[in-house]
């Protein structure tokens, strides 16, 4: 094609109008103090961003209209643990896949071939954090990388952060990094306000010893849910762990210490994954099939029928979604408080402050329920 100075002129006219109506914010430099406590600077608004743990996608989209397409690939893609929501969540756009569930399968020529303008990973898949090889990798080539997780900051003990915190920092995070800041501060807002409904009626009430199960398949007994971040979250429902846990993530018991130690409530963790072993809980999931994976738990198991929380029959189960996403946290707390404090929460609507998330907050439904009784 013969490139005349006509069609150059007009070449020239076409682009200034284009620059023109770009939107001016997203060509500014930014400043964002990542989970890890790190201040980084990206020359713009990210809009080519690598995930390392793809359910970040989903605080994402409580903040954006459509934020698969920032997106150009992602890795622990099961850890959405849904597949309904991996569909929902991706609206049709494609994100090549860089890695497994672990940091070994993460390919770092997939990473750098694909030109992004942001990875965002965590403490898991980039273990040491700053010193990560990758990281070092991404940094060398220019290429801005954040932490998403509270527990990648060593220096400051966030690791130990309260709930709280950890989802208004996220939350500040991502805001900043998808030019959404004033709906980043409603969330805040929103879920503080839930949390408070939640211990005003809890005021004054005992701790209810429950046994919260990490991992919940027929032929692996007994993980315990630790002291820390499940175990935070359960605090804030009114409940704790039985007393022989003190580890602060999880922590294998015995069948025996668990038959013997006395607790009121038991509450299992399920998902969309394997749920042929784990009860099958979570978005768009039939809820007659969550409860028929609790029941295969009592049943399959040996003794578990004798314990105590089983003989009083209350038996619970969770979407794991509610603990691996901080702005879900709030779902788990009001619903865990409504199974260990029936009467001080009877008012108490989970449902309620899911539909709120649904119709204020988020890109794509998240449709529910996301626990399970029986």
């Amino acid at each position: 094609m013969t490139f005349t100075r006509r069609r150059f002129c007009t070449s020239i006219a076409a682009a200034g109008i284009l620059s023109g109506i770009r939107p001016a914010a997203a060509e500014r430099p930014l400043t964002v103090t990542d989970m890890a406590g790190r201040e980084v600077r990206l020359p713009a608004l990210p809009k080519r961003i690598i995930l390392l743990e793809a359910h970040d996608l989903l605080t994402m989209s409580l903040l954006h209209a459509d934020p698969a397409s920032l997106v150009v690939g992602w890795a622990a893609v099961d850890r959405i643990d849904s597949e309904q929501l991996q569909k929902d969540l991706l609206n049709g756009h494609l994100a090549s896949t860089v890695g497994k569930q672990s940091p070994d399968t993460v390919s770092l020529e997939g990473v750098i071939g694909l030109a992004p303008d942001l990875v965002v990973t965590t403490s898991f898949m980039t273990p040491q954090g700053d010193a990560d090889p990758m990281v070092e990798r991404l940094k060398q080539f220019g290429i801005p990388v954040v932490f998403s997780d509270a527990s990648s900051n060593a220096n400051t003990g966030a690791q130990t952060a309260d709930p709280v915190t950890a989802l208004r920092n996220s939350m500040k995070m991502w805001g900043v990094l998808l030019g959404a800041s004033g709906k980043a501060e409603a969330f805040t807002s929103f879920f503080e306000q839930e949390l408070a409904g939640v211990t005003s009626r809890l005021a004054g009430t005992t701790p209810v010893t429950t046994y919260l199960e990490v991992q919940s398949t027929l032929d692996d007994c007994c993980w315990a849910a630790g002291r820390k971040v499940w175990g935070d979250l359960l605090a804030l429902a009114g409940g704790q762990p039985l007393p022989g846990v003190t580890a602060p993530w999880f922590e294998k018991l015995s069948l025996e210490y668990l038959l013997s130690t006395p607790h009121d409530v038991y509450i299992a963790s399920g998902g969309g994954w394997a749920s042929g072993s784990r009860p099958a809980i979570g978005p768009g999931i039939d809820p007659t099939l969550g409860r028929r994976g609790l029941q295969r738990l009592i049943d399959g198991r040996p003794a578990f029928d004798h314990l105590r929380s089983v003989r009083a029959k209350r038996v619970h189960g969770i979407w794991t979604g509610l603990i691996t996403n901080l702005p879900l946290n709030i779902l788990f707390v009001a619903q865990a408080a409504k199974w260990l404090h029936p009467e001080q929460c009877v008012d108490l609507d989970p449902a309620a402050i899911l539909d709120r998330i649904n119709s204020d907050f988020a890109a794509f439904p998240i449709e529910g329920p996301l626990w399970a009784s029986i």
